[in-house]
């Protein structure tokens, strides 16, 4: 019977000291929280540096590919004209000077 008086209470002190403990763990939690976040804006800012840096340069990426598109059209129109390929005049060695 007096186990059964203080059943009750017992119940109520577990109750309350794993509700303490439980905002204790938020509590710390918090400012792993906090440094979580700061790292994610400084990664979107970094995104978005990297995102500004890529829009300013992809329109000359554009042309440099319509450049060597404009390249290998002209080829294959040698090709079916003469026939023979480049000529070895015109060859690419490492040497060769760069157009882009």
């Amino acid at each position: 019977m007096f186990s059964a008086v203080l059943a009750g209470p017992r119940i109520t002190v577990h109750l309350v000291r794993r509700l303490f403990a439980a905002l204790l763990e938020a509590a710390e939690a918090v400012p792993r929280i906090a440094t979580a976040l700061d790292e994610v804006r400084a990664t979107l800012r970094h995104l978005e540096r990297l995102l500004a840096y890529v829009a300013e340069e992809l329109p000359e990426l554009v042309d440099q590919v319509e450049q060597i598109r404009a390249r290998v059209d002209g080829l294959d129109d040698r090709r079916e004209r003469g026939g023979a390929g480049p000529n070895p005049a015109e060859s690419v060695s490492p040497a060769s000077r760069r157009s882009g």
